[in-house]
């Protein structure tokens, strides 16, 4: 995954292009570079690393202009290097990339055989090959690209500038995400919206299959046939002010502490205290019909799915499967109209649980998909969406997008046992009531930060961790070991409880702390065995247990406390001191918390 931004209008670009690639820099901080027209000619800028490095070449040497294009890199094919970053320029085209073409082998071939000479191992440079050759037959920039994409093969958003037609920028989309942003007499390009913010809130998503040019007159979409396409643009109600850091040392840190704003954006206009209800505009899938249930997902998308499927069967009574995206568009899953599929994805371009949904709408399963992006490319392959309000996440470890998911999965399992009949008025309200008080419990928990991070610097030199939970919290477990490995290097691992002694015993020792989530629920009584089971083989005991539960706390070495809550709730609460866990041993440890090594924000390409 890469981004990509462009520029066309009466203020300076490199400014723009570069505030635009700092808030791109969660898809990928290999290397960056610009192309910007300075006199009528294409001057480049690249450097491997992070933005900061590119900062840095651009004091050196200068660059200004109105019209470019920039890119910030997530390496596919070829080493990050100078000489790997985008942008490409081949005879005064210059192209950024983000995706894969599959069939660039080939097509490097036939353009050596006619001659060409490559000066990179990135699949992108052949696009720039391609347009060039295209112009040379006479066609303009905009026909030149059309005919270029006719030949590609793979995954691509792309933007190109040429030298002979020195006031336009032409994009082009296919699976990866491509945004146009329409401002006052400028225009802009970028593969999020946070990029776009700066210079207006409109904005046009582009679906796969299209093409625009963005010039000082404005822009113009067409389909990769030339038929125009006329879209009005869509509002975005996210302000440049919630994509920078607001005094928070990492996006990250910030993002936690906003999680009670975020839960109650998701769920406060879609409920109803007193009638025990939840209002879910637009779906109108009819659920009698409903005889299995699937959830989809990837990473920590998956982790709410396994909460999800909890939910759903406790309120809707019907068999839910969780899939690993990844896994489920490659096997032969018995779907058929009789099913419904719920995809989740932060981003809504997750290459996996994209193919996956494309894959089930040709069998004829309803979809619904949990996002936090409107109108991504998800959004737009299923029946009916729910959209989360996290708000834009910087962060590369998913934090308030996550527990925004929790709530949405909620919600859903909550509306589906009422219209189905199987939840009653006077359950969906005690439902509904706890679910309000939230938000406020989740305040409580960010105001023990101060005793988490006490915690970190007493556990962050150990270089293995175990996750202990059971039911609703095992995948909770799982989510709190994938963030201490995301952003702190720390192998560590999440296990349902009850299975500790099928082999994870084996490990326990002085050296191997173990995060054991043990809340007052039905559960209770077994993970205070598992913990008796860890202190009797040496091990280290954090718990994360209900406040004024001296019991559990008296077992372990050191406790963190949470609010009572309903069960059902519990996982979002539960997530809140793992966060800060993971953080602050991160950040003891120096490893870089918003861009961790060799990560992207969300995977665009398998």
């Amino acid at each position: 995954m890469c981004g990509i931004v462009g520029y066309v209008g009466p203020k300076d670009s490199v400014g723009i292009l570069m505030g635009g690639l700092k808030r791109l820099e969660y898809r990928g901080y290999d290397s960056s570079g610009l192309a910007v027209f300075k006199e009528g000619k294409i001057e480049l800028r690249r450097s491997v690393g992070k933005i900061e490095k590119l900062e840095a070449e651009l004091l050196k040497r200068p660059l200004a202009g109105n019209v470019g294009i920039g890119h910030t890199r997530w390496a596919t094919h070829g080493r990050p290097s100078e000489q790997n970053a985008h942008p490409h320029v081949e005879g005064g085209v210059a192209v950024v990339h983000n995706g894969i073409i599959e069939n660039y082998l080939s097509l490097k071939e036939e353009l050596q055989n006619e001659g060409a000479s490559f000066k990179s191992e990135t699949d992108t440079e052949i696009l720039s090959h391609l347009i060039c050759r295209e112009m040379k037959k006479g066609l303009g920039l905009a026909g030149a690209v059309r005919e270029a994409v006719k030949l590609v093969k793979g995954t691509y958003a792309m933007a190109a500038i040429c030298e002979s037609e020195p006031g336009k920028v032409v994009g082009a989309r296919m699976e990866c995400p491509l945004i146009l942003g329409v401002g006052e007499h400028e225009s802009i390009l970028s593969s999020d919206i946070p990029a776009i913010l700066d210079i207006t809130s409109k904005a046009i998503f582009l679906k796969d299959g299209e093409i625009v040019t963005i010039t000082s007159g404005g822009a113009e979409i067409t389909t990769f046939e030339g038929n125009r396409v006329d879209r009005q643009p869509s509002v975005i109600n996210w302000s440049p002010v919630m994509a920078e850091k607001g005094g928070y040392r990492h996006f990250m840190l910030k993002e936690i502490f906003e999680q009670p704003r975020a839960l109650t954006d998701t769920f406060r206009s879609l409920i109803l205290e007193e009638s025990g209800d939840v209002f879910l505009d637009g779906f109108d899938i009819p659920l009698d019909k409903i005889r299995r249930v699937y959830i989809i997902a990837c990473g920590t998308s998956w982790h709410a799915g396994l909460v999800g499927k909890s939910l759903i069967e406790d309120f809707f009574r019907v068999p839910v499967e969780v899939d690993l995206a990844s896994e489920f568009r490659y096997r032969n899953p018995l779907i058929d109209e009789d099913c419904l599929v719920i995809s989740i994805s932060q981003s809504g371009e997750t290459a996996d649980t994209l193919a996956a949904v494309k894959e089930v709408r040709r069998v004829g399963a309803r979809t619904v998909s949990i996002c936090n992006v409107m109108e991504s490319s998800l959004t737009r392959e299923t029946d009916w969406s729910f959209m989360t309000h996290a708000g834009p996440e910087i962060g590369v470890a998913s934090t308030k997008a996550f527990t925004t998911q929790l709530v949405a999965l909620y919600l859903i399992a909550i509306f589906m046992g009422r219209k189905s009949g199987r939840v009653g008025q006077e359950e969906g309200v005690a439902l509904i009531q706890e679910l309000v008080k939230l938000p406020k419990k989740v305040e409580k928990v960010l105001e023990r930060a101060p005793e988490i991070e006490s915690l970190a610097k007493k556990y962050f030199h150990y270089r293995d961790f175990i996750y202990l939970g059971r039911g609703l919290n095992f995948p909770i477990a799982l989510e709190g070991a994938l963030k201490l490995k995301e952003i702190s290097y720390i192998h560590a691992e999440g296990y349902a409880a009850g299975e500790m002694k099928h082999g994870p015993i084996a490990l326990i020792d002085e050296d191997m702390p173990v995060v054991a989530l043990a809340p007052r629920d039905a559960s209770y009584p077994k993970m205070l065995g598992n913990i008796e089971e860890v202190k009797a083989r040496g091990g280290r005991i954090i718990a994360v247990v209900t406040e004024g539960d001296a019991e559990a706390g008296s077992k372990a070495d050191d406790a963190v406390a949470i609010p009572a809550a309903l069960a059902y709730l519990t996982p979002i609460l539960m997530s809140v001191p793992l966060q800060l866990l993971a953080y602050h041993i991160a950040v003891l440890k120096g490893t870089d918390v918003d861009q961790p090594r060799n990560l992207a924000k969300s995977v665009t390409v398998e």
